[in-house]
């Protein structure tokens, strides 16, 4: 919120004048009431192996997290020059795969790679989009410096929360959008199903038929499956919903099945179709991916999209941005080790306690390591994980995360945070403006993810 000579900069101003007419009992009056809401409508969320995931509630701070416009079309620009890279690569790597040819990425990186999916070979998707919707997790580091931290190509999550956020934040305090002009978030789903309309199969006739198809109640995201079904007036859909007759993918009704033609699927790529994939997958369609093959359905986001944001992948989206935009990067890469090649490996070893390490393949903040807050003990049994399988980890420098107000048990304080933009990719490229911000609610704590502990705020973009 303030600059480094301590005065409050200009997006925050308003935000100031706010903050100093806040009354303690105010402020546990509206977290109450946004807890309440949260409850009622449904919004947990669930960790796997937790008794009471159920019943978990992502924490919510009432302090928005403000961009100036400026601010923003700076980022968008770099969000944007970066998926169209990441579906060009992606693209490639299921065709020619030029950027192997030309030596800019090894190829057992890819070919060995657990996320490449060698099935989707010569596929070509409608409009030749694989990640319709990615989340990119972005961290501020000073005034003008932004990193992308990692790249959601898959199934990202997290976007109902930005949502119910925002709505929290205008019923609770109505006033603070009176008096400033804040960019909309609340036309994503709109934007989300016309985006799926476009990337409809070219023989679908009239208004195609889309569902959202997840795994089931117990999926740690269940409740955003079913909110974005609801508010694009799409069916939430489970494997058995959906069956394969006369080359087509139907869905079953009360009355006559109704042929579907785009499925926004929740679920991971293994469990897609028992086909093809795992032949023990009881959450998805028999014969779904031969008719993705031939063209007769469009599956969002496209299987193998993850071999684009696996985290050995990441440390070469410098290149390859360079190779599919002809341009520089204009988000930078978080500096990066990859612990496969020996003298990378020796480095992070010599310094553990100074880095973050993490799995290549790991999510949601298990499986890492951030070695100034971790104990010598706990250190040292990571060095032997890491030493026993070292192509398993990549390790990047501690930065120094920008910090925003957060309300805390102790008043107001600073808290780290990053942010998840969410993009649309289909006839264009749609940016939400803002996101998902999640912060670090524990003093000094790096991890905002919420299985970790971690809340979410509102963020605004101010416009022009």
């Amino acid at each position: 919120m303030q600059d480094k000579s301590g005065q409050v900069r200009s997006p925050y101003l308003r935000v100031e004048d706010w903050l100093k007419t806040l009354k303690r009992k105010d402020v546990d009056r509206a977290i109450k009431e946004a807890e309440n809401r949260f409850r009622r409508q449904g919004i947990t969320f669930a960790v796997y192996g937790d008794k009471e995931a159920a019943e978990r509630l992502i924490p919510f701070d009432i302090i928005p997290r403000v961009f100036a416009a400026s601010e923003w079309r700076r980022l968008s620009a770099g969000i944007e020059q970066r998926v169209r890279a990441l579906n060009a690569f992606i693209h490639d790597i299921y065709h020619r795969q030029d950027i192997l040819r030309a030596g800019r990425i090894p190829a057992d990186v890819i070919i060995q790679n657990s996320a490449f999916v060698p099935e989707m070979m010569g596929i070509n998707p409608a409009r030749g989009i694989y990640s319709h919707i990615i989340g990119i997790d972005i961290v501020r580091i000073s005034e003008n410096e932004f990193y992308v931290l990692e790249d959601n190509c898959r199934t990202p999550s997290g976007v109902s929360y930005m949502l119910e956020d925002r709505e929290t934040m205008m019923h609770l305090f109505p006033e603070l959008f009176a008096h400033q002009r804040v960019a909309p978030v609340e036309n994503y789903p709109a934007l989300l199903r016309k985006t799926l309309e476009s990337v409809a199969p070219p023989a679908c006739e009239g208004e195609p038929t889309i569902v959202v198809l997840t795994p089931g109640i117990h999926n740690s995201a269940f409740f955003e499956h079913a909110f974005l079904a609801d508010e694009m007036g799409a069916e939430l859909c489970e494997g058995d919903d959906l069956f394969v007759m006369d080359g087509a993918l139907y869905m079953r009704t009360t009355q006559e099945p109704l042929r579907v033609d785009v499925v926004y699927r929740r679920i991971d790529d293994a469990f897609l179709d028992p086909l093809t994939f795992r032949p023990d997958s009881t959450i998805g369609v028999p014969g779904l991916f031969d008719l993705y093959r031939a063209g007769k359905v469009t599956i969002v986001n496209a299987p193998g999209t993850g071999i684009a944001d696996d985290k050995a992948i990441y440390t070469y989206l410098p290149d390859v941005i360079e190779f599919y935009t002809g341009e520089k990067p204009l988000l930078k890469n978080v500096p990066t080790w990859r612990c496969s090649e020996p003298q990378s490996l020796k480095y992070v070893l010599d310094h553990l306690a100074e880095l973050v390490v993490k799995e290549v393949h790991g999510s949601g903040g298990y499986g890492m390591l951030v070695g100034p807050t971790s104990s010598k003990k706990e250190i040292e049994a990571f060095r032997a994980k890491l030493k026993s399988n070292p192509k398993n980890y990549i390790a990047q420098p501690t930065l120094s995360l920008s910090t925003v107000p957060t309300y805390t048990s102790s008043g107001v304080a600073p808290r780290h945070v990053d942010l998840r933009p969410f993009v649309l990719s289909g006839d264009r490229v749609r940016i939400t403006p803002g996101g998902l911000t999640r912060v670090a609610l524990k003093k000094g704590s790096l991890v905002v993810n919420s299985s970790q502990g971690g809340g979410t705020k509102d963020t605004w973009v101010l416009e022009d």
